[in-house]
């Protein structure tokens, strides 16, 4: 059977179902509540699981024109820039797990998918159209706007982010706790850049209380620069507020000069609150289910927010390909994902122990400290179990 499936939202997870599910011969409407589609500037990690994803969406290789394939990773100590390099996510990433682990920029990567989309339904994607609720009656479902219109389909599937009115009209509201950290994120051009700073790795720097990621985008012409910090004065959840370099440089005091560096060179920056979020029990009532951060938001510390997504939406699709009817389909998708992202969701918060470890404040405790927390061994330990996942094979 074919079916008309709503989608609330035009992130990444929302495009990414559409897709999925109009490759499958369905019709799909994406209602987007902003007047255009629009990422924030930010980078973003495809590991090699998302990457197979990608692949399953028929992306994967325009993507791959506009990302970066990281020849490999290291960490610096927060101080003193000692470094340690971690096993190879190039050529390796790609013998061992099938896919490379790339880095892309987040509005590259929805405009990749928002094109697939338009070029399978050109009219799917209606913008300026902000969800406020739905109603399910016998075998129809009502998104209603808060422009006071409405829409009809077979499902909704709410793709709306980690604020997410779908999942309160599902489940009631919900309680984010506060974890003690701001996250600050710039975007540099190449050349502004400090001499030192590796252009074609992605670096951890790890230290007493905070941590620093930066890796390359746009085939090697950006650098997306995320700094996390432990402080208890900024609560709020905006990813669109923008701080200083003055406040961004005194959270990093005492920090090596390639991140000062890099602060001074960021055109701007930005600065959020991280909030977690207990991982839903349920994402599924009859017509209507919950993809992406709507139901499963997680700090990122895993760099598996948007590989989630994509992954929900692939199996997703599979999902209405073996079960005829929609709430079936919704069910098991559901229960195909839940488990493996709530156990994704637990390992961010895991690594802001990893990161953030009192080991770290001198040399000789942080060489202790990754010998055994960023050997080679650990990490395959960590996370060979992700980058295997296979959307394609998953049990559904």
């Amino acid at each position: 059977m074919k079916h008309h499936i709503l989608i609330a939202g035009g992130g990444i997870g929302g495009l990414a179902a559409a897709l999925a599910l109009l490759a499958r011969g369905h019709d799909v409407d994406v209602y987007e509540q902003a007047p255009e589609l629009k990422e924030v500037g930010a980078g973003v990690q495809i590991s090699p699981n998302g990457n197979r994803a990608l692949h399953a969406l028929g992306v994967f290789e325009a993507m791959q024109r506009l990302s970066c394939n990281t020849v490999g990773k290291e960490v610096r100590l927060w101080n003193t820039g000692k470094t340690w390099n971690l096993f190879d996510l190039g050529t390796e990433a790609v013998e061992r797990y099938g896919f490379p682990y790339a880095t892309v920029y987040r509005p590259d990567l929805l405009q990749v998918l928002a094109d697939a989309v338009r070029a399978a339904k050109p009219d799917a994607i209606h913008l300026g159209r902000r969800a406020v609720g739905f109603t399910q009656q016998g075998g129809c479902v009502t998104l209603h706007f808060e422009d006071g219109g409405s829409a009809q389909g077979d499902g909704l599937v709410g793709a709306d982010g980690v604020h997410s009115p779908i999942r309160h009209a599902l489940f009631g509201g919900d309680r984010p706790r506060f974890f003690g950290m701001i996250a600050w994120r710039g975007v540099i051009p190449i050349e502004r850049v400090p001499a030192a700073i590796s252009r074609d790795k992605a670096t951890n720097w790890i230290g007493v209380g905070g941590h620093v990621v930066h890796y390359p985008l746009r085939a090697g012409r950006l650098m997306n620069f995320v700094g996390i910090m432990e402080r208890s004065d900024w609560q709020v959840e905006s990813w669109t507020t923008e701080g200083t370099a003055g406040e961004c440089a005194k959270d990093f005091a005492g920090w090596h000069r390639d991140i000062h560096g890099m602060i001074a060179a960021s055109p701007a920056l930005f600065k959020w609150a991280l909030m977690g979020r207990d991982p839903l029990a349920q994402w599924t009532r009859e017509r209507v289910t919950l993809i992406g951060d709507a139901c499963h938001s997680t700090l990122p510390l895993l760099a598996q927010g948007a590989v989630m997504a994509l992954e929900d939406a692939v199996i997703l699709g599979r999902c209405f390909d073996k079960y005829g009817d929609v709430p079936t389909a919704f069910a098991r998708y559901e229960k195909a994902r839940i488990e493996v992202t709530t156990r994704k969701v637990t390992g961010a918060n895991d690594n802001a122990v990893r990161f953030h470890n009192p080991a770290l404040a001198t040399e000789a405790g942080a060489i202790a400290y990754v010998d055994r927390e960023w050997s080679r061994e650990a990490i395959i330990q960590r996370y060979e179990w992700i980058f295997t996942y296979d959307v394609e094979a998953a049990e559904i």
